[in-house]
């Protein structure tokens, strides 16, 4: 079942990359090609990889639990390099890197009410038999 799983999922992404209107993205990216592509599906896991001319490169590998450990980058309009890191595991998707927006800090009003609630839980309440 996993091995179907797994073959069924190479194909989608396979599949699912639409053709890119001329308009999108910088103009080499239309005519990238596949420089490296490697497919390893085993009873015991995977381990893919992908890298384009235009800079776009994937790996991945799983383990027969559904766990999977990647990454993948790109290159930005800006000509930056972008990388992300991830686990994919019973914990769900955890991406990593410095590109993954962060959310801002607890103001220190919010921070100190939090913390007075936490040393001041409410008093249980009473329980009425009827």
């Amino acid at each position: 079942m996993f091995k179907i799983a797994m073959i069924c999922a190479v194909l989608g992404l396979a599949l699912a990359n639409p053709p890119v209107p001329h308009s999108v993205g910088r103009s080499e990216d239309v005519h990238a090609e596949v420089q490296s592509r490697s497919d390893d599906i085993r009873a015991d896991g995977f381990d893919s990889s992908l890298q384009t001319s235009n800079g776009i490169q994937q790996s991945a590998s799983g383990d027969v639990h559904g766990n999977i450990h990647g990454s993948f980058g790109w290159i930005s309009p800006e000509g930056e390099h972008v990388d992300i890191k991830y686990v994919a595991d019973e914990n769900g998707y955890q991406p990593q890197g410095a590109w993954i927006p962060t959310p801002p800090p607890i103001p220190e009003a919010i921070a100190r009410a939090v913390a007075w609630l936490e040393s001041h839980p409410p008093a249980p309440e009473p329980s009425y038999h009827h």
